[in-house]
Protein backbone atom coordinates (compact mmCIF):
# COMPACT_ATOMS: atom_id res chain seq x y z
CA UNK A 1 0.00 0.00 0.00
CA UNK A 2 1.37 3.77 -0.99
CA UNK A 3 1.85 5.87 2.35
CA UNK A 4 1.22 9.66 1.36
CA UNK A 5 4.84 9.92 0.98
CA UNK A 6 4.88 7.73 -1.81
CA UNK A 7 2.31 9.76 -3.44
CA UNK A 8 3.98 12.69 -3.03
CA UNK A 9 7.30 11.56 -5.02
CA UNK A 10 5.02 10.02 -7.87
CA UNK A 11 3.11 13.54 -8.25
CA UNK A 12 6.79 14.71 -8.26
CA UNK A 13 8.27 12.97 -10.76
CA UNK A 14 5.08 13.56 -13.30
CA UNK A 15 5.10 16.87 -12.95
CA UNK A 16 8.61 17.29 -13.26
CA UNK A 17 9.51 19.13 -10.00
CA UNK A 18 11.90 18.87 -8.10
CA UNK A 19 12.45 18.53 -4.51
CA UNK A 20 13.73 22.15 -4.12
CA UNK A 21 11.33 23.73 -6.51
CA UNK A 22 8.65 21.88 -4.08
CA UNK A 23 10.05 23.34 -1.02
CA UNK A 24 10.06 26.63 -2.06
CA UNK A 25 6.52 26.43 -2.89
CA UNK A 26 5.06 24.74 -0.08
CA UNK A 27 7.43 26.41 2.80
CA UNK A 28 8.37 23.06 3.88
CA UNK A 29 11.93 22.11 4.80
CA UNK A 30 14.30 20.79 2.02
CA UNK A 31 15.92 18.43 4.60
CA UNK A 32 11.81 17.35 6.08
CA UNK A 33 11.08 16.51 2.52
CA UNK A 34 14.40 14.40 2.50
CA UNK A 35 13.25 12.67 5.66
CA UNK A 36 9.81 11.60 3.75
CA UNK A 37 11.71 9.68 1.57
CA UNK A 38 14.79 8.25 3.23
CA UNK A 39 13.43 7.05 6.45
CA UNK A 40 9.55 6.78 4.99
CA UNK A 41 7.90 9.40 6.94
CA UNK A 42 4.81 11.43 6.22
CA UNK A 43 4.00 14.77 6.29
CA UNK A 44 2.51 16.41 9.34
CA UNK A 45 -1.05 16.66 8.63
CA UNK A 46 -1.41 20.89 8.54
CA UNK A 47 1.14 20.42 5.47
CA UNK A 48 -1.45 18.56 3.40
CA UNK A 49 -3.98 21.46 2.29
CA UNK A 50 -0.78 23.47 0.81
CA UNK A 51 0.86 20.19 -0.81
CA UNK A 52 -2.62 19.45 -2.38
CA UNK A 53 -2.53 22.97 -3.54
CA UNK A 54 0.92 22.77 -5.29
CA UNK A 55 0.70 19.18 -6.54
CA UNK A 56 -2.85 20.17 -8.02
CA UNK A 57 -4.48 17.12 -6.41
CA UNK A 58 -7.18 17.18 -3.29
CA UNK A 59 -6.12 16.46 0.17
CA UNK A 60 -8.65 13.11 -0.86
CA UNK A 61 -5.92 11.64 -3.04
CA UNK A 62 -2.92 13.04 -1.51
CA UNK A 63 -4.66 10.70 1.97
CA UNK A 64 -6.24 8.27 0.34
CA UNK A 65 -4.86 7.53 -2.98
CA UNK A 66 -8.57 7.96 -4.75
CA UNK A 67 -10.21 10.93 -6.47
CA UNK A 68 -13.68 11.35 -6.09
CA UNK A 69 -14.71 11.35 -9.87
CA UNK A 70 -18.04 10.08 -11.52
CA UNK A 71 -21.37 8.46 -10.54
CA UNK A 72 -20.59 5.97 -8.36
CA UNK A 73 -18.72 7.96 -5.60
CA UNK A 74 -19.93 9.00 -3.02
CA UNK A 75 -20.16 13.03 -1.96
CA UNK A 76 -17.88 14.13 0.29
CA UNK A 77 -19.11 14.75 3.34
CA UNK A 78 -16.08 16.54 4.76
CA UNK A 79 -15.05 20.48 4.39
CA UNK A 80 -11.08 21.49 5.28
CA UNK A 81 -11.66 25.06 6.73
CA UNK A 82 -9.54 27.54 8.30
CA UNK A 83 -10.06 27.96 11.50
CA UNK A 84 -9.05 31.97 10.98
CA UNK A 85 -11.29 32.32 8.65
CA UNK A 86 -14.51 33.41 8.63
CA UNK A 87 -16.18 30.46 8.36
CA UNK A 88 -14.05 29.01 10.84
CA UNK A 89 -14.77 31.98 13.66
CA UNK A 90 -18.41 31.15 12.57
CA UNK A 91 -18.35 27.01 13.91
CA UNK A 92 -16.12 28.14 16.74
CA UNK A 93 -18.91 30.59 18.32
CA UNK A 94 -21.50 27.94 17.46
CA UNK A 95 -19.63 25.45 19.06
CA UNK A 96 -19.19 27.55 22.21
CA UNK A 97 -23.07 27.66 22.14
CA UNK A 98 -25.02 25.86 24.87
CA UNK A 99 -27.47 23.13 23.00
CA UNK A 100 -30.38 24.95 23.57
CA UNK A 101 -28.78 27.97 21.69
CA UNK A 102 -27.24 25.75 18.97
CA UNK A 103 -30.96 24.88 18.25
CA UNK A 104 -32.32 28.32 18.32
CA UNK A 105 -29.23 29.70 15.88
CA UNK A 106 -30.28 26.66 13.13
CA UNK A 107 -33.87 27.89 13.52
CA UNK A 108 -32.79 31.71 12.66
CA UNK A 109 -30.54 30.29 9.68
CA UNK A 110 -33.32 28.23 8.36
CA UNK A 111 -35.83 31.00 8.44
CA UNK A 112 -33.48 32.82 7.14
CA UNK A 113 -32.91 30.29 3.74
CA UNK A 114 -36.70 30.63 3.83
CA UNK A 115 -37.08 34.46 3.42
CA UNK A 116 -33.71 34.23 0.87
CA UNK A 117 -35.85 31.54 -1.47
CA UNK A 118 -39.14 33.42 -1.22
CA UNK A 119 -37.48 36.87 -2.34
CA UNK A 120 -35.53 35.41 -5.19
Amino acid sequence: MKTISDRIFELLKERGMSQKEFAQRTGIAESSISDWKKKKTNPVSDKILIISEVLGVSPYYLLSGAEHRGERSRENMLYVISKDSELGILIETYQSLETGMQKKLQGYLEALADLNKSEE
